[in-house]
């Protein structure tokens, strides 16, 4: 299910590939997935400014579901306050905001942390994939 922000009826994405949300951050609750996968790219600081994003990201945090950022996603879980103390990776030109909202850094295609999946960027999909499928069968 893609849930959007309310701003616009489709997204495109970096090739301009079209995705039409299904439903408004601020119309579901974090317990109906089990997984919430928050994109790269700079759609995480658009993501950031909406309350009810980075609400259900933090809902799905507290509930111990999965959250899974690549790339610039990291920007987004930080914004939920759900990076604190884990281990996490991310684009490296946003190393510095991950290291200052207080998670251990590491440079690695793909890190876990209980919940938290996080990955570089594109090139590390496949890992960060399988590692989202990994968490969601333990």
């Amino acid at each position: 299910m893609l849930v959007g922000t309310g701003s616009a009826t489709e997204y495109r994405g970096k090739y301009g590939y079209p995705a039409k949300p299904d439903v408004t951050a601020g119309k579901v609750e974090a317990g109906i997935f089990d997984c919430i996968v928050i994109p790269g790219g700079f759609a995480p600081d658009f993501l950031r400014r909406y309350p009810e994003a980075i609400g259900l990201i933090r809902e799905a945090n507290t509930a111990g579901k999965v959250v899974a950022s690549i790339c610039h996603g990291a920007w987004a879980a930080i914004s939920a306050g759900v990076v604190r103390g884990k281990r996490m990776t991310c684009f490296s030109a946003i190393k510095d905001d991950v290291v200052n909202a207080g998670a251990i850094y590491s440079d690695a295609e793909v890190v876990v942390d209980g919940n938290l999946v996080s990955s570089r960027k594109p090139d590390d999909l496949p890992a960060f994939a399988l590692a989202i499928i990994s968490a969601l069968t333990r």
